[in-house]
């Protein structure tokens, strides 16, 4: 029996590199075009996270932590490579994603919890209760372009904390807001990924926060994994080679 919730296999995702040059330069010396460049990311990453399990994503800035996050949330197609969610729903917490700038806080319930498989009915349920723990007053029937980053998180906590996914992915949010709404979400984010059905992969700065909440860690690095297993063993490693 395969109790894997999530496996990535040999995953590599590449951005292309835009040279910026001028329009009259291309048609007078139009072998100065130089052809186009790719930067690889995530360079052949394989792993499996079971069900139930805590996972943490450490490394550098650029290390490719938060662009894996958003391929397994299906926000990027891996250009090669493979992940399975094995039919789990997955949720995807982070600052500038998932949110129309346009539309109100209430509008945002709606479209987030949609894209996440819900019926209306099923976010109806759950509205009040998300409202409420978002702390936004009456900010909520106000576009989200008006929030501040702070705000953002809040209803982005709030949303994925009440309609609960089976996969989560956390990338840096439990550090951003104020230091009642940090101990309310922490204490929140910990009751939830206490469900033995619920799997969580949590990217963090923070070693404190990982060594709390994770079972076990992979170190990316340039795009590669530099080193998995156990949070007792991996992430004292990583702070020793960070220092």
């Amino acid at each position: 029996m395969n109790d894997s919730a999530i496996s990535v296999k040999d995953v590599k995702i590449r951005y292309r590199c835009i040279n910026k040059i001028s329009m009259l330069k291309a048609i007078l010396s139009p072998k100065s075009v130089k052809k186009t460049e790719y930067f690889e990311a995530v360079k052949g990453v394989s792993f499996e996270v079971e069900k139930g399990k805590i996972l943490g994503i450490v490394g550098k800035n650029g290390s490719g932590k938060s662009t894996l996050l958003r391929a397994i949330a299906g926000i990027f197609c891996p250009d090669e490579g493979s992940i399975d969610l094995h039919g789990n729903n997955v949720s995807l917490l982070s600052i500038g994603v998932g949110f129309q700038t346009m539309l109100t806080g209430r509008e945002n319930i709606y479209l987030s919890g949609m894209l996440l498989g819900f019926s209306r009915e099923q976010i109806d349920e759950k509205l009040e209760e998300i409202i409420e723990f978002s702390e936004l007053g009456d900010f909520i029937d106000r576009p989200v372009k008006t929030y501040s980053s702070g705000m953002h998180s809040k209803l982005a906590f709030s949303i994925t904390a009440i309609l609960e996914t089976e996969i989560m992915l956390i990338d840096e949010v439990l550090s951003v807001g104020d230091a009642k709404f940090k101990r309310k979400s922490y204490a929140k984010m910990k009751s939830l990924i206490e469900c033995a059905d619920r799997t969580v992969i949590i990217v963090s700065h923070s070693s404190d926060t990982l060594q709390k909440l994770c079972d076990n860690i992979l170190w990316l690095h340039d795009g590669e994994i530099k080193m998995i297993g156990a949070t007792s063993e991996v992430l004292p490693e990583y702070d020793k080679f960070m220092s």
